[in-house]
């Protein structure tokens, strides 16, 4: 697996496919995903629906499918009682999503992405911990996720400049690929009331393959790539939601309006914008990821 390869696609101007969502993924098919592990109980309690879930994205056209490791930290498994798991179940997420690209891919080139997500909630900022902490802890779950065999890092859903300062540091010593992608109140703000432009700069002396948004409600995307354009040079994506977290029941709302076609249909806005790395988040799924496939343009791989 060429694990550089990525970024001389985007250099080309290549568009990136991304997979969807696995944990409200998960949840729409019935599976656990409770906090404090969210999408890692999956790992103990149904890997081969995860592998399925991966295998789903593979064929649906995702280019970049992300491991189950979103909640595989020490922090988050201590949490949960499980001290001492997270070489285990990190290892166990990449390695199902590998099988899935052993089983789906076809001889296709497709890179597994390990997650690297807040070490606290996505939705509470004011829970970051410091960026001296946050560096040292993203540092050994970032080297865990290399060690495992992950191909790419994504920092998704970062809330606050200094923990994603702190992430692209982290992750930037393993010399993979490396994307960071921030979560948004507004488009051109992330969730901790910082400018968006100002946490894309923040982050690009890391040198970064490309700087998205991720976990926004599709309809803000356009504006946060437009803040994204003027803040940095570097290639930059969205992956949006479809629907919205329901604070109350601790569960995902499906809104059943952002069909795939829809979803698919505002890519449209998104690529006029200059994205290159486009996917999905909360509430999407593999027919969403068939949908965008079938909308962009091919990748050339060769």
């Amino acid at each position: 697996m060429q694990r550089n390869h990525v970024r001389s696609l985007l250099t080309r101007g290549e568009i990136i496919l991304l997979d969807g969502a696995l944990g409200t993924e998960l949840e729409r098919r019935g599976v656990s995903t409770a906090l404090p592990l969210w999408s890692a109980q999956a790992l103990l309690d149904t890997p081969d629906m995860v592998r399925t879930i991966h295998e789903e994205y593979i064929r649906a056209g995702a280019d970049v499918i992300t491991a189950a490791t979103f909640r595989t930290t020490p922090r988050a498994l201590g949490k949960a009682g499980m001290h001492g798991e997270a070489d285990r179940l990190t290892e166990r997420a990449v390695t199902l999503a590998r099988e899935a690209r052993e089983r789906a891919g076809g001889g296709r080139e497709i890179w597994v992405a390990g997650s690297l997500a807040p070490l606290e909630d996505c939705y509470r900022p004011e829970l970051a911990p410091s960026g001296d902490a946050a560096e040292e802890e993203h540092r050994v779950q970032a080297e865990r996720l290399a060690r495992c065999g992950a191909d790419l890092i994504l920092i998704e859903t970062m809330n606050t400049v200094a923990e994603a300062r702190a992430a692209a540091a982290a992750a930037r010593t393993t010399g993979l690929p490396v994307l960071v992608s921030f979560i948004c109140s507004g488009p051109r703000v992330i969730l901790s009331g910082e400018p968006l432009g100002d946490a894309a700069r923040a982050v690009e002396p890391y040198d970064p393959i490309a700087i998205l948004v991720n976990c926004v409600p599709a309809e803000i995307a356009a504006g946060c790539l437009d803040e994204l354009s003027r803040a940095t040079p570097l290639p930059r994506g969205c992956y949006p939601n479809a629907g919205a977290p329901d604070m109350e029941r601790g569960a995902w709302h499906f809104d059943d309006a952002m069909t795939p076609e829809r979803f698919a249909a505002m890519a449209g806005s998104w690529l006029e914008r200059g994205a290159q790395v486009v996917g999905g988040c909360c509430g999407t799924g593999p027919d969403h990821i068939r949908a965008l496939r079938s909308a962009l343009p091919p990748v050339l791989l060769e």
